[in-house]
């Protein structure tokens, strides 16, 4: 049930319905039925506005030891994502900062300014060893703020200074502005970026992705990117149950055309919050196909609607995940997505040198007043 603030108009262009309380707070928000009419009467319109906090980070780098994924360590240089993303599995961590994992997480936005500077601070450490560093894997690196704060920019200008590998992950065509960093680093083997697009229906992702790119237009991005020199690949993700597998083959295919070299695959994952923000967001949208696509969500976890154990969350279990496993593979083989990817570098990770701040200029002597006596010592 959506609350008394978030009326429809309200928020327009946002994914989540509702701006339910952090699991944190002591305290919950129950619906004003009134509020509409006080509202119009004093002709008052709410509205979610994005706000973006400075941040400043004490450290960048996060390390995990996650088996279903293929690195160790990650940056994201936003918390919360103004895509609006409905299914968006990092929604929880904003009730850690006592905001809603709903519409707060979409608009209010901590931008960490000196994550570059970080960057360079950790990766100065004697005992550094590099390998791969994935950047955006909680919440989008070139999400729309990032067009003014620039930070995720700073942070591959970091990388390249120090020859370190770097994963990207977006759904945002803006990675194409960096392409005169990213074909540098390609070239040297130390960049990699994915694509997530998890339908090419541009209404379906309307609504599940309000302001995030059109499929169409991440799509040209891959072609671009690919056209630099810049390996790149899809994701397909999320795959949702009776609303958007339908399309697992035709992005496929349609990203091998762009020229994608390797794609993978996620299952939808309703952690936490994310459930009843889901749920929500679905009976709103697809209100005749809901029960159905619940029912299918409940085949791939055990008759649950999320499952967290290790080899389970990102593919899900059961016939109509294996189904889903099968198709992708199928569709992979043909496209030739198969193939084994050479990893990225590391031996090209060097600490370059701190460079000496320029001495100020010497500042002339006063001249003596009068009656002064000079006095060499």
């Amino acid at each position: 049930m959506a609350s008394s603030f978030a009326p429809p108009s309200a928020r327009k262009g946002r994914g989540a319905t509702d701006n339910l309380a952090s699991r944190f707070s002591a305290w919950t928000r129950e619906t004003d039925e009134t509020r509409p009419e006080s509202d119009a009467a004093q002709e008052h319109e709410v509205h979610f506005r994005t706000q973006v906090i400075q941040e400043t980070a004490r450290s960048v780098i996060t390390r995990n030891q996650s088996p279903d994924i293929p690195f160790d360590r990650s940056i994201n240089p936003y918390r919360g994502c103004e895509h609006g993303c409905s299914y968006c599995f990092a929604r929880p961590t904003h009730a850690y900062l006592g905001l809603s994992p709903g519409l707060d997480f979409e608009t209010k936005l901590y931008a960490k300014h000196n994550a570059a500077q970080r960057l360079e601070a950790e990766l100065r450490r004697p005992g550094y060893r590099p390998a791969m560093l994935a950047l955006g894997t909680s919440t989008d690196p070139y999400q729309p703020i990032e067009r003014e704060q620039g930070i995720t920019r700073q942070i591959l200008e970091v990388l390249e200074q120090f020859g370190h590998p770097v994963g990207i992950t977006t759904k945002s065509s803006l990675v194409t502005r960096d392409i005169d960093i990213l074909s540098r680093m390609a070239e040297r083997g130390l960049v990699r970026v994915f694509m997530s697009i998890g339908t090419l229906d541009a209404e379906i992702a309307r609504r599940m992705e309000p302001r995030a790119n059109t499929p169409a237009r991440r799509m040209e991005a891959v072609r671009r990117l690919t056209t630099a020199g810049v390996p790149t690949g899809v994701i397909v993700a999320p795959i949702v149950p009776a609303l958007t597998d339908f399309d697992i083959e035709r992005v496929l295919s349609t990203a091998a055309e762009a020229g994608a070299t390797y794609a993978g695959y996620v299952m939808l994952r309703l952690p936490l919050e994310v459930h009843d923000i889901f749920v929500a967001w679905l009976e709103e949208h697809y209100p005749l196909r809901a029960r159905h696509v619940l029912s299918l969500i409940e085949q791939v976890r055990d008759g649950r609607h999320n499952s967290a154990a290790f080899g389970e969350r990102m593919r899900g279990t059961g016939k109509h995940a294996e189904l889903v496993r099968q198709r992708f593979h199928l569709a992979c083989r043909k496209l030739g997505f198969d193939q084994a990817r050479a990893p990225l570098r590391t031996d090209l990770f060097r600490v370059p040198q701190l460079q000496a701040a320029p001495a100020a200029p010497a500042e002339a002597p006063a001249p003596a007043a009068a009656g002064d006596q000079l006095r060499l010592f």
